[in-house]
């Protein structure tokens, strides 16, 4: 990897606020002049067109891959048809380069991770248990007996955790 990529994890529960984090600090990044990817996990089977539309019919009939292009956008659809999932690596080796790539899932992934940790959801932190987390964005104040030294960030002050994200880049 490049000093130049940086590939981080978004961790945290279900409703911790992942996906809203990303939503926050993705345009900041972005007016900063980084060009920024994003791979999400779903633990769901996801449709990306109805049945009836073209592309759906094609894959229905047997494509290993299909391709669909827009004026606005294209998408690559692999269908895995019991093979195994792609490894992270493998994913974020498909996508055109960026500066950061941003991995929301992949809970188990030996990457570094900022965890999003919100203290109304009744979940205790992941970062006790999991050594790759390297900080936390919460809106909880910085417990006193932290096991180890993790950066503990406000989640409601994206400018501030959009620095963490560019100094943590800087560092390695």
């Amino acid at each position: 990897m490049s000093p130049r990529f940086l590939l981080l994890g978004i961790a945290g529960w279900s409703g911790s606020g992942k996906t809203t984090l990303l939503e926050r600090i993705l345009p900041l990044l972005i007016a900063r002049g980084y060009r920024v990817n994003v791979i999400k996990s779903s633990h769901h089977d996801v449709q990306i067109e109805p049945e009836r539309k073209d592309s759906a019919r094609l894959r229905a009939a047997g494509a290993a891959e299909v391709m669909l292009s827009s004026p606005n956008r294209y998408m690559l659809v692999h269908e895995l048809r019991g093979e195994a999932p792609p490894e992270l690596e493998t994913l974020a080796g498909r996508m055109r380069s960026a500066d950061m790539t941003l991995v929301e899932g992949f809970r188990d992934a030996a990457i570094p991770k900022l965890e999003v940790f919100r203290s109304g959801t009744g979940k205790e932190a992941m970062y006790p248990e999991d050594r790759h987390i390297v900080a936390v964005a919460s809106d909880a104040s910085r417990p006193d007996d932290l096991p180890r030294q993790l950066d503990w960030l406000d989640l409601n002050d994206p400018e501030a955790i959009c620095d963490w994200l560019l100094e943590h880049r800087r560092k390695r």
